[in-house]
């Protein structure tokens, strides 16, 4: 499918914002593991899950009020103009040599910056494609984003591996690479930033000063909860994606963490996760085509339904570094494609011109989702001192993100028979 230059441009966000998505869930992990000095293996995932649920916390109580605002005409460029030079600001300020807990701090207010503006990209979408175009623009869009990411990475990783030998400390080397990163994430955010223009959004009239606007940005995400609540397609939806994209977060954002605290070596946990970048490069493209052959919620079915399994297999058989790599060929298999349709078929089924509120319940469903899958693993953790067993909870979610799936697509067939 050949792509028009906004589509091509929208794209070139994932390749940027992906190389820092990278770094967070390989090397800063493995960073803070190593300036927090005296901290035990289950302290250290404790206190990374505290991080990330922080993190999602604050930005899910942000955004639907953000997207309100952001819905009017001209506005959405600029809440992600915001939230972007906030995020690479911070990143490049993680090169400073600072205590485990300054860094902490400055890495949640990073990730607020970074996953805030994904939120605002996300909901370009409508905005920049056509319904029918959306699974593919939206999967290239992941596709792109996981090779182009290994390009800083693999230049930052080199930089870690092969500095000491040239007279650059390993730490030093790992405080550059951020530097690397938001250069690379700046890069590929210029094009989207010049060419993109609001297509759906409500006008100001004479009326709406900013005093009235605000004042009306809690009524209109009430009104727009009650839209939800009385759409049955919608809220189904965004309760299985509540659930289901609970674990492929939270494998995401633990997976170096939990690695480290079952004792393999760090090197062997960021090839592994470089292997998989590439394996998801294809497998993303590959999922949005099976989408428009077998249907978008039948492959987001097939995810989950696999997400269930790598869940088993890391609680109960990952113990070595090879067993690592093949949780992460496996979460490169079906982790892109996941994505990527849920974003593509949730822009299919909401109204376009409210696509920053509707997407900011959204990212509250998913981040929240992020929230109670981060808690619930340092809980388990703390409870048990069992990394492990955290991992295992994460299992109920998947199963019953799974069943409401299954509702929702036999609510979907009945209505097309129905029609």
């Amino acid at each position: 499918m050949k792509y028009t230059k906004l589509e091509r441009n929208w794209v070139m966000y994932d390749v940027g914002n992906s190389a820092l998505v990278l770094l967070n869930t390989s090397v800063v992990p493995i960073y803070f593991n190593a300036i927090n000095t005296g901290a035990s293996s289950a302290d250290l995932v404790v206190a990374w899950g505290n991080a990330q649920t922080i993190a999602s916390l604050v930005i899910a109580m942000l955004m639907p009020i953000l997207g309100a605002l952001a819905d009017y005409a001209g506005n959405k460029i600029k809440f992600f103009l915001g939230f972007f030079l906030t995020g690479l600001v911070l990143c490049l300020a993680q090169a400073i040599p600072m205590s485990a807990m300054a860094f902490l701090t400055v890495y949640v207010l990073c990730t607020i910056g970074l996953n805030s503006s994904m939120t605002f990209y996300d909901a370009m979408l409508p905005d920049i494609t056509t319904d029918e175009r959306m699974d593919a623009v939206s999967s290239s869009g992941y596709a792109w984003g996981y090779i182009g990411s290994t390009v800083p990475f693999i230049i930052c990783l080199a930089l870690i591996m092969g500095g000491p030998a040239l007279g650059v400390p390993t730490m030093l080397a790992t405080r550059l690479s951020f530097i690397i990163t938001g250069a690379w994430w700046l890069i590929f955010t210029l094009p989207l930033i010049r060419t993109y223009k609001q297509k759906y959004g409500r006008e100001r009239g004479p009326e709406d000063t900013i005093g009235h606007i605000v004042g009306g940005v809690f009524s209109e995400v009430g009104h727009t909860m009650r839209e939800i609540a009385h759409n049955k397609t919608v809220l189904v939806y965004m309760i299985a994606f509540f659930f289901y994209i609970d674990g492929v977060h939270t494998v995401i954002s633990m997976a170096t963490s939990y690695g480290s605290a079952l004792g393999i070596d760090s090197t062997q946990l960021v090839l592994a996760l470089l292997i998989t970048q590439f394996v998801a490069f294809p497998s993303a493209i590959i999922y949005g085509k099976l989408a428009g052959r077998v249907g978008t919620l039948n492959m987001i079915l097939v995810a989950v339904a696999a997400y269930m399994g790598i869940v088993l297999f890391a609680a109960f058989f990952l113990k070595t570094a090879f067993e690592f790599w093949v949780l992460a060929i496996m979460v490169g298999l079906f982790q892109g494609g996941v994505q990527a349709l849920s974003r593509s078929y949730f822009g299919r089924i909401i109204p376009k011109e409210k696509s920053n509120e509707y997407y900011g319940f959204f990212d509250i469903f998913g981040r929240y989702a992020s929230v109670m899958g981060t808690f619930l693993v340092s809980v388990v953790t703390s409870l048990t001192g069992n990394p492990s067993l955290g991992v295992l909870s994460i299992g109920v979610l998947l199963i019953v993100g799974f069943m409401l799936l299954v509702r929702l697509s036999r609510m979907t067939r009945a209505a097309e028979h129905a029609a």
